[in-house]
């Protein structure tokens, strides 16, 4: 399950989008290895990725994290555009590979972060990337794909502290078919408290360019869910991404909610170090 020790991070840095926010980066595993860019999810942070900056399988892989806009360490900037606006995120994105001198890096995204790759690829095409790992990806905002938690959603925008704090607990517990340990959940109790309250009242206003993005890729994607995922429904959003591109792969994890790279680790991290080593450069 989720470890709480903390990575050593070979190196952590600042980078400045385009608009001017701060991006917090983290760097681990081989310097010289293949690179890969980690993107959390909503209410997440760099620390989401633990299991995989402490696994040998994964340290000769270059491991590269960053904190969201509106996340962890990252710039929260109080405007709604500045996270209903997908070229933002594009933005950002681009700006870790442009800043951290990634060569053509391998893109890892959870949840919200599948739909930064998307807008992404949308803004900026492949030529740029080996390969994209969407793991329980949002591929769209739509209620189709993302099945209605009402009592959660208004919670997590509300305005009074405790009903705003109580939506994060309960979005974060919806995360896991296996539950994580009390002091892990304490600590994505914590993260999720730092995350900006006008970026999680935006992010829904979020169009995702599913067909320019998706649908213009020419490089390896895989696709990972997790068979109990309770915040995006699997089989819709499989469907929805390979009618748009036929070329992707999927895999499901049987014993996984939303977060199988922490429900199933080991699994997780041999696919993820298995899909690498097939990406050509």
């Amino acid at each position: 399950m989720f470890s709480l020790h903390l990575y050593a991070a070979q190196k952590s840095y600042f980078l400045t989008a385009p608009d001017g926010t701060r991006l917090a980066v983290q760097e681990a595993g081989d310097p010289n290895g293949t690179p890969v860019i980690l993107i959390h999810g909503l209410l997440g942070s760099h620390l989401n990725w633990e299991n995989q900056l402490q696994d040998d399988q994964l340290k000769h892989l270059r491991l590269i994290t960053y904190d969201l806009r509106g996340h962890g360490l990252s710039g929260k900037p109080e405007q709604d555009s500045s996270y209903r606006e997908g070229k933002r995120w594009a933005e950002d994105l681009a700006t870790v590979i442009e800043g951290s001198h990634a060569a053509r890096p391998l893109l890892v995204g959870w949840s919200l972060g599948g739909a930064v790759i998307t807008q992404y690829l949308a803004a900026y095409g492949d030529r740029q990337i080996r390969g994209a790992m969407y793991v329980d990806g949002v591929v769209e905002l739509t209620p189709v794909l993302i099945p209605a938690h009402p009592a959660v959603y208004e919670g997590m925008t509300s305005a009074e502290l405790k009903t705003h704090l109580n939506g994060e607990r309960d979005f974060l517990r919806l995360c896991f078919h296996q539950q994580p340990d009390s002091r892990t959940f304490e600590q994505l109790i914590a993260s999720a408290a730092m995350a900006s309250w006008s970026m999680q009242r935006a992010v829904p206003g979020m169009r995702i360019p599913l067909e320019q993005g998706l649908g213009s890729a020419r490089v390896p994607l895989l696709f990972i869910y997790g068979k109990y995922d309770a915040l995006v429904n699997p089989q819709a959003s499989l469907a929805r991404a390979k009618s748009i591109n036929p070329q992707i792969r999927s895999l499901i994890y049987a014993d996984s909610g939303h977060a199988p790279f922490n429900e199933e680790p080991s699994r997780f991290n041999r696919d993820l170090a298995e899909f690498a080593a097939q990406l050509h450069y």
